[in-house]
């Protein structure tokens, strides 16, 4: 582990002095690179060389402990203790710091939002968990952009796909993926009786060109009448675009009411966005069943998290944490789950590198 600690300060050295070279500043790609990689590590350098220091302190600490001044022996048993506690907490940070960085950090992330069991309703509902991401990006300080939509007949959306970005959007959305399921009075009942329904939630990383290569020969390109809520019309010209990826059966539809060109734009960095999930989840052995993790069938059994309306209570079955207080949490007050989330992923993975 130390000469793993040494390495990387080494290399965050390294890199400190490339970015000081003139001629590493003339290459935007090349600095650029660099520049992320050094912020990658400024962490893990800042966690060492505290504990580095905490080291020496340390030991000044415990010779004046064995020392023969009682009440300076006293003052440095406290201060021994306090540092100690200090350096426990960064080995914890420090251990999390080293884990394996996801590939897709720090990429802006596509949610696909879609009505799942429950009809009209479950369309209102996916407008609510709409509301609620973007309300979230909002208070982030993340840009969001509603790349496309399908309204459901009484409001909603049947479908809509947002583009969220930020430094640590993938990092904290990215648990959002699955079913979620929402119990309440729908404003279609007349009864007064509590419906379930659900809506399902995808999270993709957004791709870069390097990432997938999508040649023209294994597409095909449709156009038709952009339209609103219900069907109806919204323009007369075949600005809406569906494309379908040939080797995978992918299918992106995209409207903007207006221009062809934008659609198809959008249309191809989803589709990217979708054929990387598919090669990553082929890559770590788990293929389709990954996906079908995240989207599940919408049924009402298979949920990651229950916004109940009568209870004023969000649980999120994961982790096992209530809230209490559902109009803060559909109006963006997603955080209390996205780090007990994150904790968890945190958890799972330190577990995995323990020694047997």
């Amino acid at each position: 582990m130390q000469e793993r600690l040494q390495a990387l300060e080494a290399r965050y050295e390294a890199l400190t002095q490339e970015l000081m070279d003139p001629r590493v500043q003339a290459q935007g790609t090349l600095f650029s690179e660099k520049a992320k990689q050094h912020a990658e590590l400024e962490e893990v350098v800042g966690l060492i060389r505290r504990r580095r220091s905490l080291a020496v302190e340390s030991a000044q600490a415990e010779e004046l402990a064995r020392g023969a001044d009682v009440g300076l022996a006293e003052l440095a048993r406290e201060e021994l203790g306090a540092l100690r506690a200090e350096d426990a907490a960064l080995e914890e940070r420090l251990k999390v710091a080293l884990l394996p960085r996801d590939p897709a950090e720090g990429r802006p992330v596509y949610l696909e939002i879609r009505a799942g069991t429950g009809g009209d309703e479950a369309a209102l509902f996916a407008g609510v968990l709409l509301r609620m991401y973007t309300r979230y990006a909002e208070s982030r300080g993340w840009g969001c952009e509603l790349v496309s939509a399908s309204g459901g007949e009484v409001g909603g959306f049947k479908e809509a796909i947002v583009l969220v970005r930020g430094a640590a959007a993938w990092g904290a959305l990215k648990h959002e993926a699955g079913v979620h399921r929402v119990q309440r009075v729908p404003v279609t009942e007349a009864s007064g009786r509590i419906h379930t329904s659900t809506a399902t939630v995808v999270a993709l990383p957004e791709a870069e060109p390097r990432d997938v290569r999508v040649e023209e020969k294994d597409l095909k390109w449709e156009t038709f009448q952009s339209s609103g809520a219900g069907g109806q019309s919204v323009n007369t010209t075949y600005s809406a675009v569906r494309l379908t990826h040939l080797p995978t059966g992918l299918v992106v539809s995209m409207q903007d009411e207006r221009s062809q060109l934008k659609n198809r734009e959008k249309a191809l960095k989803v589709l990217a966005a979708r054929i990387m999930a598919r090669e990553r989840e082929r890559s770590e052995n788990e293929a389709s069943a990954a996906r079908r993790a995240q989207v599940a069938s919408g049924d009402r059994s298979e949920k990651i998290r229950t916004y109940n309306y009568p209870q004023n209570r969000v649980t999120d079955h994961r982790v096992g944490l209530s809230v209490h207080n559902l109009a803060a949490v559909v109006d963006g007050g997603l955080e209390p789950f996205v780090e007990a989330l994150v904790k968890d992923e945190q958890a799972r993975a330190l577990r995995e590198l323990a020694p047997a």
